[in-house]
């Protein structure tokens, strides 16, 4: 029988990391307490750690959204130039 890989989400990784880091409880504690190996908590924690700058970083946030917006508008864009000429075509 193959085993299936757990998946999780972003949150529940983040939530396990901030526990880590609060310390209040040990790995191995946290460990049983999330079903989940000492070394992928540990790991999360290090990720969470290491990529916590990018929070204060403004630029690097505000050029994706800039980007990603521009994005969503051409999209915007031609989905209406889409609508408007079903209108014409169906006559309403």
């Amino acid at each position: 029988m193959k085993k299936e890989r757990r998946k999780f989400t972003a949150n529940f990784k983040a939530k396990v990391a901030i526990e880590a880091i609060q310390e209040r409880l040990t790995l191995q504690e946290l460990s049983s307490k999330h079903v989940i190996h000492q070394n992928q908590i540990s790991t999360w924690k290090k990720e969470f750690l290491s990529k916590s700058e990018m929070i204060f970083s403004k630029d690097k946030f505000e050029k994706v959204d800039e980007s990603k917006e521009k994005e969503l508008y051409s999209k915007i864009g031609e989905l209406q130039v889409q609508v408007d000429f079903l209108k014409k075509v169906l006559g309403k």
